[in-house]
């Protein structure tokens, strides 16, 4: 059973969230509105994991987050948003966020997060993936020091350089399989592991353990970094 801790500034949504997490054997630790509200929370009580949304009135997820990961670092971060601009997707995951979920994902998508993410990994929906990727993309496609069209540069550019810092640092994909390599290519496109497992038509369990020998080979035990690194 894991402790959560739910921070959403909709009432109908924090209801909606107990019932459904508590009828699937967690806790719980309490429901704050805002940013301000759940520190409040955390210094009475740590839960193994927050679920937090981003656009909140008050202290609003992003500055939680960082605030979070500064005090009790060992609390794992969900992010539930509506969300997945640029902006709210590398900030969210350059300040430690841990997953990175739309709200209308459903019901089996959060259980499976928070699963996920109590095991040690790092999830993100299909849509932020795709948007981290283009972003990537759009590294790997930016010439040094270009000066025109540096609009939203300084805004970005940390945030960027924060997702991809392990790109430059992978081991080169010559020691993976075949097998391997297609995988990769599959992480890459945002697929889950169920997925995956449907479009290469083996288990799900046959897909885990390519992965594990992926992380083994390539010195990253991480599916996003991995993913960023790849690109990069």
């Amino acid at each position: 059973m894991s402790k959560i801790l739910l921070v959403d500034d909709e009432t109908m949504l924090l209801d909606s969230l107990e019932i459904i997490l508590s009828l699937n054997d967690h806790e719980i630790t309490g429901k704050a509105h805002d940013g301000v509200e759940a520190l409040e929370l955390l210094s009475k009580e740590q839960p193994d994991m927050a679920l937090v949304d981003l656009n909140m009135t008050g202290m609003g997820g992003i500055e939680l987050i960082g605030e979070m990961k500064k005090l009790y670092p060992e609390v794992k971060i969900l992010v539930l948003t509506t969300f997945y601009d640029d902006r709210n997707i590398t900030d969210a995951i350059s300040r430690g966020a841990d997953g990175y979920l739309l709200k209308d994902s459903g019901k089996d998508a959060i259980l499976g997060a928070v699963r996920q993410i109590m095991g040690g990994s790092t999830v993100l929906d299909q849509k932020v993936m795709q948007r981290l990727t283009a972003l990537v993309n759009q590294r790997t496609a930016m010439t040094g020091g270009a000066a025109g069209n540096a609009e939203n540069t300084e805004e970005s550019g940390a945030a960027k350089q924060s997702i991809s810092q392990n790109a430059d640092r992978i081991t080169p994909l010559e020691p993976l399989t075949d097998r391997e390599k297609e995988i990769c290519t599959l992480i890459v496109e945002g697929l889950s592991n169920r997925q995956i497992a449907d479009r290469l038509y083996i288990s799900e369990g046959t897909v885990k353990n390519y992965i594990s020998s992926i992380y083994d080979k390539t010195g990253i035990h991480d599916r996003v970094k991995l993913a960023i690194a790849l690109k990069g």
